[in-house]
């Protein structure tokens, strides 16, 4: 690190659904910057004042920027962190941004138990999840990544079964999907890289202690 890097701190936010809360939970601790917004064209938004840089990055990317050293700290979701599997810290559990990691298949294919379905395709976005799950259960599956609808891969045969994200279960039933097991729940987490974590304990610790008192004090409400 450069010692105008030492200067700074940089905070990778995700893009999506996830951006607005996390900027609003760290506004409360007292990291923002004017025109901080997921449509900003800057690339880097900067807070002199309190030395603090913003970068704003795809969900995917996130933990790759923490983990060498390009943001100091970052908020992404458990599912981003299970499937990229990168050397970060992970500080906190910020409870919001609740979903789960769940398999499912259409109605006319439901077993009885998980291991009826081995051998069979399974579409998602996170390979390394599945991968992992169903080896696990000792269940032998072909993996097919998909980055779009996942919900269409057993509509045109593409796959039988599928694991994704949901958050209400709507869009599986409208497809004519049924949740047969579920991986695990995911919330939003705190990160930060191992180095800076290190080298600038004091600002990192502080926002995090920030972040655990307002956690606490939701839970009191």
């Amino acid at each position: 690190m450069t010692s105008s890097d030492m200067d700074y701190l940089t905070i990778a936010l995700p893009k999506g659904k996830l951006f607005a809360p996390s900027a609003d939970m760290l506004a409360k601790v007292g990291c923002t910057a004017e025109d901080l917004s997921e449509n900003s064209r800057k690339l880097v938004i900067t807070n002199e004042k309190e030395k603090l840089r913003f970068i704003i990055t795809k969900t995917a990317d996130l933990p790759t920027y923490v983990e060498y050293g390009a943001a100091d700290i970052g908020i992404i979701g458990k599912d981003v962190l299970l499937e990229e599997n990168k050397d970060v810290y992970e500080l906190l559990d910020l409870k919001f941004g609740l979903c789960r990691m769940m398999v499912a298949v259409p109605e006319a294919l439901q077993q009885e138990k998980l291991s009826d379905y081995a051998h069979m395709r399974v579409a998602t976005k996170f390979p390394a999840i599945a991968e992992r799950f169903f080896h696990s259960m000792g269940i032998q599956m072909e993996f097919i990544k998909l980055n779009g609808s996942i919900e269409l891969a057993p509509m045109v045969g593409l796959a039988e079964i599928i694991v994704d994200i949901v958050e209400t279960g709507r869009t599986l039933k409208a497809n004519k999907l049924i949740e047969v097991a579920t991986i695990q729940p995911v919330t939003a987490r705190f990160i930060a890289n191992r180095v800076s974590f290190k080298m600038k304990f004091d600002r990192i610790h502080r926002i995090t202690e920030g972040l655990k008192a307002l956690l606490e004090s939701e839970v009191g409400k």
